[in-house]
């Protein structure tokens, strides 16, 4: 047995090498295999089981995704495949280019290109066989293995880190696109959908809507007529007065009063007209005997023509009975005759810059009835007719939009129809005057103009005066503040007689008015007047002192009661002249 055992030991070693060359051939016959296989690209089979576990991973991804979640297990699960890397190192040549790459964990992504060999996200550049390859041992092998294996713990907590950051931005990617996707989609009309003008939105019933309180809620509305808007109104009552005809041998009466007015103003939309008139009439009910009746009706018509050019027309009738108190009333009559009077001017004012030019032709003509006597007679006053015509250059410059100072230069002509009077007398006159004032429009605060001057009218008979002296004018309104209103006017006038010597007189007349609303439908109004009478070619004159108060109470916009008191006394140093007169006036107003 000694014997035998050298010769198996020495079969086991045998059957030894025998082993060791054998799996040395069986490795060299697979070596190729490897290298063939990275060629083709080929990775092996890839079991059912795999592919069905990385479908269920990706669901999970999914899910967890929509939820906003991170999965527990994103480093397990998002572990990278290993990459297949040759047994020698001089295998495959080394990839110089750089890049990030994104792990999709599936075995079905394409490769993409990195920097990191190592990587498991990131499949490997073709390799290319190099003819070094049989050159390298074992040992070396064994050693890249070793590193290669550190390297691949090292870089696996990375790649976790990074696979889950990836999934992060993924899940917010997916968050905004979702979020994109369900966002309302615009109407086809949104664009023509803009916000309405606020004065184009509709507005609630006239019924709900708060009115704006109306300037004056009393004043007449008027009635619409073509293209004219008339206010009329109607006003009666009963004055008790002192004096039936203000004369000085008038005596106290009841009398019944009516007064009728109306205005018309046109809505064109260049040029304007306007229609005034009114009619009084007085009627004894006891007392001393009144009967009378007066009015006239006047029209204007502007028109705006080129070049800073106007044209103003106006026409006007007026019939009115000779006073008791006048200078050429008749004594002794039951009825004073009664004079009419039909008048028209045509205007043109030219603007030049800041200078003014106004020329006006104006015609008046004055024709008289019999006077009726106590007898039953009847007196002619024929002898009285006349035609005043006068041509009248104003000049002005304006200094600012408020003031307007000018000056005026007139002549004229009156002529008597009848050439020669009863009495003799040639009293055809030739007419000359000359005037400077200002003109103010400071808007409703303050308006209007006066002016004095000059005016000498010549008698044809050179028996008679020339009737001349100074004249005042004025047209104003003030209003200190709303509701209250001051006027101041003031008119010069030359009224030629028949009496036989004398040439006539001038008559100045002014007049101050107050008018004051209390409230709404309560307005207060007083007047103060002065008059004074110049007699021409006698020592005389008269003065005429009057003041009035009233008030009228508005029961609604259509009627409403009115009142005022009056008292009047005319002075004279010529005799027969001298009267008071106090009435008191009550009655109804109706206006439209």
């Amino acid at each position: 047995m000694s014997g035998a055992q050298p010769e198996n030991s020495t079969g086991r070693k045998g059957k030894a090498v025998c082993a060791l060359l054998l799996a040395t051939s069986m490795f060299a016959l697979l070596r190729p295999t490897a290298l063939h296989a990275q060629e083709t690209e080929l990775r092996g089979e890839v079991s059912e089981s795999a592919i069905l576990s990385d479908q269920q991973r990706k669901a999970r991804q999914l899910a967890l995704a929509a939820q906003g979640q991170q999965p527990a297990n994103a480093a397990q699960d998002n572990a990278p495949a290993r990459t297949y890397l040759p047994a020698s190192a001089g295998a495959v040549p080394d990839d110089t280019d750089t890049g990030d790459a994104i792990a999709t964990g599936s075995l079905f992504d394409q490769p993409a290109a990195t920097d990191d060999t190592s990587a498991d996200i990131a499949a490997p550049p073709k390799p290319r066989r190099r003819s070094s390859t049989a050159g390298q041992n074992a040992a070396g092998q064994a050693k890249d293995k070793a590193a290669d294996k550190s390297k691949k713990k090292k870089k696996s907590t990375a790649d976790t880190s990074d696979i889950t950051a990836s999934t992060t931005d993924a899940t917010d990617g997916e968050d905004t696109d979702a979020d994109t996707a369900n966002r309302r989609a615009l109407t086809i009309d949104s664009a023509d959908r803009q916000k309405l003008d606020p004065g184009a939105e509709r507005t609630d019933a006239i019924e709900g809507q708060k009115k704006k309180p109306e300037d004056d809620p009393f004043a007449a509305t008027g009635v619409k007529w073509g293209s004219f808007v008339i206010r009329p109104t109607i006003e009666q009552g009963l004055t008790a007065t002192s004096n039936g005809d203000s004369s000085s041998a008038g005596t106290s009466a009841l009398l019944s009063e009516t007064a009728l007015r109306f205005s018309a103003a046109s809505d064109w939309r260049e040029n304007s007209a306007t229609i005034d008139g009114y009619g009084l009439f007085r009627e004894t009910v006891s007392g001393y005997p009144v009967h009378d009746a007066q009015g006239r009706i006047e029209g204007q018509l502007n028109v705006d023509l080129d070049n800073e050019l106007r044209a103003i027309a106006k026409l006007g009738y007026e019939a009115v009975p000779e006073s008791a108190s006048s200078p050429d009333a008749i004594a002794g009559v039951s009825k004073q005759p009664l004079r009419q009077t039909i008048d028209g001017s045509l205007a043109v004012e030219k603007h030049l810059g800041k200078m003014q030019y106004t020329l006006t032709g104006a015609v008046s003509h004055d024709f008289y009835g019999d006077a009726k006597l106590s007898d039953g007679t009847s007196l002619s006053q024929k002898d009285q007719d006349s035609t005043l015509y006068t041509a009248t250059l104003r000049t002005g410059y304006e200094i600012s939009p408020a003031l307007t100072p000018f000056t005026e230069i007139e002549v004229g002509r009156r002529t008597y129809d009848q050439r020669i009077d009863n009495e003799g007398f040639e009293r055809s006159s030739t007419r000359l005057g000359a005037r400077a004032g200002l003109a103010l429009d400071m808007g409703e605060k303050l308006s209007g103009e006066f002016s004095a001057g000059w005016l000498r009218e010549a008698i044809d008979d050179k028996n008679l005066d020339a009737i001349s002296g100074a004249t005042v004018n004025a047209d104003l309104k003030w209003s200190p503040e709303r509701g209250t209103t001051i006027g101041l006017t003031g008119r010069t006038t030359v009224e030629p007689t028949t009496t036989s010597g004398e040439s006539g007189d001038i008559l100045y007349s002014g007049r101050l008015t107050g008018e004051r609303q209390i409230r709404a439908n309560l307005t207060a109004n007083a007047a103060l007047g002065l008059d004074w009478r110049d007699y021409i070619g006698i020592d005389g004159h008269d003065r005429v002192l009057s003041a009035e108060a009233g008030l009228t109470w508005w029961l609604n916009r259509y009627a409403g009661l009115t009142t005022r008191v009056r008292t009047e006394k005319l002075t004279s140093n010529l005799p027969g002249r001298d009267y008071t007169a106090n009435s008191i006036f009550l009655g109804v107003k109706v206006q439209r």
